[in-house]
């Protein structure tokens, strides 16, 4: 129960920092358009998104709110109720705290404000929800990965044991 406050508080966190630097990307980005952090690797650029990840599903606002609202009531459910290593919980506050934070300007807005952009490759724009989202994604599969090569070799030592007795 505390580990699971705990977790809503990092969300919550998250959602604040998300909320602030979109607040200042409308408000600074907006007039200019774009603003260059590092010429040819990133800029910063204004855009508005009405999907999901790189424009999929783009003016289904209902669905994307129906769905996403769903799955971060399953994580904010998990969080409480599923016992946890320590880094599957920082994943899923990650996960819990971007979802959060696009799901509050879709509801309010109808749009996701995006603000960075990749210059060396063709990329989608995105936001700090949105690494949020990724990362703990990816703690996630690796969380998963290490468990697996952590069962398989106590497996593969019993076989070899049995085949040198």
């Amino acid at each position: 129960m505390i580990f699971g406050l705990f977790s809503v508080l990092g969300a919550a966190a998250l959602v604040v920092i998300d909320q602030l630097i979109k607040h200042w990307a409308t408000a600074a980005l907006l007039p200019v358009g774009r603003m260059n952090v590092l010429p040819g690797i990133v800029e910063l650029r204004y855009c508005l998104n009405d999907g999901m990840a790189f424009s999929m599903l783009a003016g289904k606002q209902g669905l994307l709110i129906g769905m996403t609202s769903v799955m971060l009531l399953v994580v904010l459910v998990m969080l409480f109720t599923r016992k946890m290593t320590a880094w599957e919980r920082v994943a899923w506050t990650l996960v819990l705290g971007g979802g959060v934070g696009n799901l509050i300007d879709r509801v309010l807005n109808g749009v996701v404000v995006d603000y960075i952009n990749v210059l060396f490759m063709h990329f989608a724009i995105f936001n700090f929800a949105d690494i949020c989202v990724c990362v703990g994604v990816g703690l996630l599969m690796l969380v998963v990965l290490l468990d697996s090569c952590k069962k398989e070799k106590p497996a593969e030592q019993k076989a070899d044991d049995d085949g040198a007795a």
